[in-house]
């Protein structure tokens, strides 16, 4: 699917950030990396191996199981798991997040079609800013409008998407959200809104 596909009539894209606009490992990979690397200088490990490590946990058991992993792997202080978070909220990439190319391609064509993108995202706000700060945007950045969910409550939860229309005075048959996850079709479902699944897209 592309721009041209859209129903005309929508006025407003919402789009999740992790997985929707960027791969969300393209920013977890890069902190497993600086964590082993970190440990690597304070604890004498292999930070490649604590790296791979980290990664084969994430693939395997998700976000949540990382630390654990490769805490019970070289028997490690619980104190890390501040650094560990603090890191994963707070990080300087060494590589900026680049948007999906089809992606970016339907938000620039969004743009000149002088239509409106919001990013709605659920997650911890520092970090999901974080994340949006190093992006590279290719000068879309004055273009979007960002809401951070768990400010307000987090999607499934049509609140966030309530907030939105009402502020930018716009009607829910204007609004087509983006997504790629069950929580957001019940999202949009519940908020009265279409929505497409980014993988049309991609």
């Amino acid at each position: 699917m592309k721009y041209k596909d859209i129903d005309d009539r929508k006025k407003a894209f919402v789009f999740e950030l992790d997985n929707v606009i960027y791969p969300e490992k393209d920013y977890l990979y890069q902190v497993y990396y600086l964590f082993s690397s970190f440990l690597e200088y304070t604890e004498l490990i292999n930070a490649k191996e604590a790296t791979d490590l980290m990664i084969a946990a994430y693939l395997k058991g998700g976000e949540d199981t990382v630390f654990n992993a490769v805490k019970e792997k070289y028997a490690l202080n619980e104190k890390y798991l501040v650094n560990f978070h603090n890191l994963m909220l707070t990080v300087k990439l060494p590589l900026k997040l680049l948007v999906y190319e089809k992606i970016m391609n339907l938000m620039q064509e969004i743009v000149i079609d002088r239509k409106k993108i919001f990013i709605v995202t659920n997650g911890n706000p520092v970090q999901q800013l974080n994340k949006i700060k190093q992006t590279e945007w290719n000068g879309l950045e004055s273009y979007l409008t960002c809401y951070f969910a768990d400010e307000i409550i987090p999607k499934p939860e049509p609140d966030v998407i309530d907030l939105l229309i009402k502020e930018h005075n716009l009607q829910r048959r204007d609004v087509l959200l983006i997504e790629n996850a069950e929580t957001d079709r019940l999202c949009a479902t519940a908020s009265g809104v279409d929505y497409l699944n980014v993988n049309e897209f991609l």
